[in-house]
């Protein structure tokens, strides 16, 4: 999914940032394993310890007392502070529960990845309508895989209405 992923915006031109906490730079980290992502990836916060989302990923703090640090809401502006920091068209967060524990309620397995584009910003859960399974490790790896896959459609997506606009005009 990488490869694709580098492939897309290096053919569309454009940048990647990522904003991580459960995954402490491990989606950055796999995207930069592709020959050519120098091209696109502009750069990652890791923000594991959640006091860092609003310092350094600019997240609200309203929003981090509210929904607290596992939360789509956080997600969100976890993306938009990684697009917006490191000054890239998409910023993509990852925030969850990789275990062994529950933290705060949330069970093990909850994970929320956050998109931000040029237009919108949104957050899924990364396992869909499930938790992720699995130990520490997997849990982490599965959260970067549903990272990759989300953005990838997204550019999919996005690229896809910007190429029928074209067309029309």
């Amino acid at each position: 999914m990488e490869r694709e992923l580098v492939r897309l915006a290096t053919g569309a031109g454009l940048t990647l940032a990522f904003c991580e906490s459960l995954t402490a730079g491990l989606a950055a980290a796999t995207v930069a394993t592709v020959p050519g992502a120098s091209a696109v990836l502009r750069g990652g916060l890791v923000t594991y310890a959640t006091e860092l989302k609003e310092t350094l990923a600019g997240v609200p703090h309203e929003v981090l007392a509210a929904y607290g640090p596992v939360s789509p809401q956080t997600a969100r502006a976890m993306a938009e502070g990684a697009r917006r920091t490191c000054r890239a068209d998409y910023g993509v967060s990852l925030t969850g529960v990789a275990g062994p524990d529950s933290q705060d309620g949330h069970p093990v397995g909850e994970v929320w990845i956050g998109v931000a584009t040029p237009a919108r910003g949104f957050a899924a859960p990364a396992g869909g309508d499930a938790l992720l399974q699995g130990s520490r490790q997997e849990i982490r790896s599965a959260a970067v895989d549903a990272a990759l896959r989300i953005l990838v459609d997204t550019l999919r997506e996005d690229l896809s209405a910007r190429d029928g606009n074209k067309t029309e005009t």
